[in-house]
C-alpha cells in the first residue's frame, strides 16, 4: 500500500449549480461544519457543478467520507443544511426514489404522481413525514427521504404506494401498521440498551 492510497477514498458528488451556495453556506459555515465534524476536505468545483469529498488525513475512517458526501448530496437534493446534518447520526440514512423508474418519463404522468405524493397544499407529504418521523423532499424526478432506516423505508413504501395509485387513506393505514411495529422494536431496543447501561454502572 502506498503512502497516498487513502486518497482513493475521494468521492465526487454532482449537484445542481443553484445548490452549490447552500452547500458552502454563508462565509463557508456549512462546508466548514461538515468538514470539522467528519474530518474531511470538501472542494467545490463550480465550473462542473461538482463537490469533491476526501479524507483530511489517512486516519479518517472511510465511513466519514461517505457521511460527508451523503450530506452534500442531501443538500443538493433540496434538504436544508440542518436537515442534511442529521445524517451524521449513525442511525439515519438518505434514501432516493427515482420517480422515472417507477412511472416512466412521461411528463404529465410525473406531474400527476408528484401531485399525489405532495397532496393539496403539501398535506400528504407532511402527513407521511409526521407519521414516520422523517424529512421528505419531492424534486423534479425524485423523492428523497432522511430518517432512521426503518422509518425511512416506511416512508419510501408510502411514496411507492401513492405512485401505484393507492388511495391516501389506504396508504396512511399501511403506515400506521408499519409504525406500530417499528415503535415496538425501537422500544425494545431502548429497553435493552438502558438495561445494559444499568448493569455497567454497578
Amino acid at each position: 500500500m502506498t503512502s497516498n492510497s487513502w486518497i482513493s477514498n475521494r468521492i465526487h458528488v454532482k449537484i445542481p449549480l443553484d445548490r452549490i451556495p447552500v452547500v458552502i453556506g454563508k462565509d463557508g459555515v456549512t462546508k466548514n461544519e461538515v468538514m470539522s465534524k467528519t474530518g474531511t476536505l470538501i472542494t467545490v468545483d463550480t465550473e462542473n457543478s461538482m463537490v469533491i469529498v476526501e479524507p483530511e488525513t489517512p486516519s479518517v475512517p472511510p465511513i466519514n467520507v461517505v457521511k460527508a458526501s451523503d450530506i452534500v448530496k442531501a443538500i443538493g437534493l433540496g434538504f436544508t443544511p440542518e436537515e442534511a446534518l442529521a445524517l451524521l447520526d449513525d442511525d439515519n440514512v438518505l434514501l432516493v426514489i427515482d420517480l422515472k423508474n417507477l412511472v416512466g418519463d412521461n411528463q404529465s404522468t410525473l406531474k400527476r404522481i408528484k401531485g399525489r405524493i405532495i397532496g393539496e397544499k403539501g398535506r400528504a407529504r407532511r402527513t407521511i413525514e409526521e407519521m414516520t418521523g422523517t424529512k421528505i423532499i419531492v424534486g423534479k424526478y425524485h423523492v428523497a427521504i432522511i430518517g432512521s432506516y426503518e422509518r425511512a423505508m416506511a416512508a419510501k413504501r408510502a411514496v411507492e404506494m401513492l405512485a401505484e395509485g393507492r388511495q391516501h387513506g389506504t396508504v396512511y393505514r399501511r403506515i400506521d401498521t408499519l409504525m406500530r411495529s417499528i415503535k415496538r422494536r425501537e422500544a425494545v431496543g431502548l429497553w435493552k440498551t438502558g438495561r445494559e447501561q444499568s448493569k455497567g454502572s454497578f
